[in-house]
């Protein structure tokens, strides 16, 4: 499956059920180039290993990349990026310092404005 945004490819998971409050679809296909998000039909368990090795893994990388999938619209999609982004950190987490492992990597080209969005993203947590 491509990248409805930027024509990459993707990794599809099935969102964890304690995560499944945050978005309408079982299943999520996350870019692995710029990291937005799109439903998709099924997938397996969440592997982020093609992002990147500084992406987390399990219910924090899926917490994670539904967040950043989320980014393009912190305004309607605030009180859901909150939850997730705590639900990264209860894993032990800490995402900003992903977010910025993630933006100084040249194989990810983030979907957002990084540097925007983490000024946004400090006054959250």
């Amino acid at each position: 499956m491509e990248c409805n945004h930027c024509g990459g490819p993707t990794t599809m998971y099935e969102v964890p059920l304690n995560l499944r409050e945050y978005v309408d679809s079982e299943y999520v296909a996350t870019c692995t180039r710029c990291l937005a998000s799109q439903p998709a039909e099924f997938g397996d368990e969440p592997d982020f290993s093609r992002v990147s090795d500084e992406f987390p893994e399990g219910t924090a990388g899926a917490a994670m990349a539904l967040a950043l999938g989320m980014m393009d619209s912190l305004a309607l999609n605030r009180s859901d990026i909150e939850g997730l982004l705590e639900a990264v950190e209860s894993e032990g987490v800490d995402p900003l310092l992903v977010l910025d492992r993630l933006s100084s990597q040249g194989n990810v080209r983030l979907h957002f404005d990084v540097s925007r969005r983490r000024h946004q993203l400090e006054q959250l947590l």
